[in-house]
């Protein structure tokens, strides 16, 4: 009985290997996809996935390309491959031989030739205006791909936290609206693959770092909106996330390593605390650190350990994928203080490296001036941290304008506390390089922030369009479009007409009722002044101390001089410029670009209640 139990067994292990030495070798992954020569960093880190290839040898032989490592991981499902591509590789297909047992298999890995044209990876800079768009709430240019088979969530319009349909093709069929609004630069919130079973049209759990999610449109689409973009004069900033992946991410379905994930085996794991000043605090324990940077952003949205070696390559890798193929002149990169800081340090460095025109901005959602300057490139604190980030997103701008245009005028409280904000701006390496904003798509409408009241918003639009800085501009905010920050969905809505049959279509002036064409041209004719006012762009900035509620401000060169005027009081002021003399000097006469008329003396100037004067100072 024995032996027959000991024959069974071994034809049963003869029968098994026979059938798994049978089967093909198969790749479920390859990323990147593929690469480039003539990249400045030779080095090139494949990740391969497919079942049971980390048994596999693996051999190439390309000129120019040498495979210099291979390294094997706790899944058995994965490889990863260091290629080291040598100057005078030249574009072609590199064959890279799997071998399990007298199985091989040949995956031809594609090299192409990087980009020359001048016209792509612009960066981004003070002379932009960036005009940030929820794609799945903006237009539904194409109902095709609104349901697609094998993705959780199709679109339910009639759903606040459903998908609506807003795609790439809706947003390339109003590209004309966009670029005659004034604006130089398309924002889109992540554009990538978040096939999650709820709430996934923020795009913020992605589940595919390498695939345009179906929904919007495909990776090809993608690149031909940053050239339709191009073409039509517009930048485009792709939103980025390197602090956490969706729940649903097949990398979660079969991790390489355990610690790729904070917490990955834990039945609940820990929920970050949001204290985004902790990373910057100098007393800060290690245990508000690690629960800050390490723990999960939600339940649904992983937390990446950045640590990794191979993670890290990976993430850094991918954006410089995405940089290259579709040509991106920025990124905005989500929730920057959460991740390992010296790997944000790293990426940074790593993308400028490889693109010095290239530009990213961190979201830095802090509501301190110090703790927002930490993140800075060139910025110099006591812990040694070097960070290389170019631009960060200026919360304590947006928080003191909200709260100086809803105040009475008084010695610490209404237009005063904007003279206060900016005279912090010595701890700022570079303030001109700050995105600033009104609102945006996790904060209160700006019309509703100041009580829907169209001459408080109109100065405040003023002011963040003439002050220092890079203004970013919310969709539908040129539209009086409000909602309550409380509740996303709600700052969040559709843009009326992006839909077939929607009753008003605010992409016309008609589409449009008093009011709103009222902030839509204040808007315009701010953006199509500042696209070539290089004194707004690279201008110094010197303000004055306000009084009764009234700022003034200069933008000036050695030979252009600009004068803001911001009355936010509730009664008309004749404002003698006598004080202001140090700045305007030799200038006698004016015209202000909002109204339109002249001044031939400068003695005093009448400013309506809750209005601005924008004053192109002439001699």
């Amino acid at each position: 009985m024995k032996t027959i139990t000991h024959l069974s067994f071994y034809f049963i292990w003869v029968i098994f290997s026979s059938s798994a030495f049978a089967q093909k070798i198969t790749l479920s992954h390859v990323e990147p996809a593929f690469w480039w020569v003539g990249m400045k960093n030779p080095e090139l880190q494949i990740l391969v996935h497919g079942p049971g290839i980390g048994q596999a040898q693996v051999s190439l032989s390309y000129k120019g390309v040498n495979l210099s490592g291979i390294e094997k991981v706790e899944s058995p499902n994965y490889l990863f491959l260091n290629l080291q591509i040598s100057p005078d590789a030249i574009a072609g297909k590199v064959p890279i031989v799997f071998k399990i047992g007298k199985k091989t298999f040949t995956h031809q890995y594609e090299l192409r030739t990087k980009s020359s044209s001048t016209n792509r990876i612009q960066g981004f800079s003070p002379a932009d205006v960036l005009y940030l768009i929820m794609p799945d709430r903006f237009s539904n240019g194409n109902q095709q791909n609104d349901t697609i088979a094998g993705m959780y969530e199709g679109t339910h319009r009639n759903k606040p936290f459903g998908r609506h349909g807003g795609d790439l093709k809706g947003i390339s069929n109003h590209l004309d609206y966009i670029k005659n609004l004034g604006v130089t630069a398309i924002w889109l919130n992540p554009v990538l693959e978040n096939n999650q079973r709820r709430e996934s049209y923020h795009g913020y759990a992605i589940t595919d770092l390498y695939q345009v999610d179906r929904r919007f449109g495909s990776n090809e689409e993608y690149v031909s909106f940053v050239n339709q973009s191009h073409q039509s004069g517009l930048k485009v900033i792709q939103d980025m996330v390197a602090n956490h992946i969706g729940i649903e991410h097949w990398l979660m379905k079969d991790l390489p390593e355990k610690d790729w994930i904070h917490d990955s085996q834990a039945k609940e794991p820990m929920l970050t605390s949001y204290r985004t000043g902790t990373p910057s605090d100098p007393y800060a324990s290690q245990f508000d650190l690690r629960k800050m940077t390490d723990g999960w952003f939600v339940p649904s949205m992983p937390d990446i350990n950045q640590t990794n070696p191979r993670f890290a390559t990976y993430l850094i890798q991918n954006s410089l994928w995405w940089i290259e193929y579709a040509g991106i002149d920025g990124i905005r990169m989500d929730t920057y203080p959460y991740p390992d800081k010296e790997f944000m340090a790293n990426y940074a460095a790593a993308l400028q490296n490889e693109y010095p025109k290239f530009n990213l901005v961190g979201e830095a959602w802090i509501n301190s001036v110090p703790m927002t300057a930490y993140w800075q490139k060139g910025f110099k604190g006591t812990d040694g941290y070097v960070t290389q980030l170019p631009s960060v997103t200026d919360f304590p701008f947006y928080g003191t304008v909200i709260q100086a245009l809803q105040e009475e005028g008084n010695w610490d409280t209404g237009l005063v506390r904007l003279y206060m904000l900016l005279g912090q701006d010595f701890i700022y390496p570079n303030p001109n390089n700050n995105v600033i904003f009104l609102d945006n798509h996790d904060l209160t409408r700006f019309f509703l922030s100041i009580g829907r009241d169209i001459q408080k918003f109109k100065l405040g639009i003023t002011l963040l369009l003439t002050t220092r800085g890079i203004p970013q501009l919310y969709y539908g905010t040129e539209l009086l479009m409000d909602g309550d920050g409380s509740v996303h969905p709600d700052v969040r809505k559709d843009f009326p007409g992006g839909w077939p049959g929607d009753p008003i279509n605010a992409f016309t002036g008609q589409g449009r009722n008093a009011s709103q064409n009222e902030a839509y041209e204040h808007i315009k004719k701010l953006l199509d002044w500042r696209k070539t006012q290089s004194v707004i762009h690279t201008g110094k900035l010197m303000h004055y101390l306000p009084e009764d509620n009234v700022y003034v401000y200069f933008r000036y060169t050695a030979n252009e001089s600009v004068m803001v005027i911001l009355n936010g009081s509730s009664q008309e002021k004749n404002l003698s410029t006598k004080r202001f003399s140090e700045r305007l000097q030799s200038f006698k006469q004016a015209r202000d670009i909002i109204s339109g008329e002249n001044f031939s003396d400068l003695t005093t100037l009448k400013v309506p209640a809750k209005t601005s004067l924008v004053l192109e100072l002439k001699k």
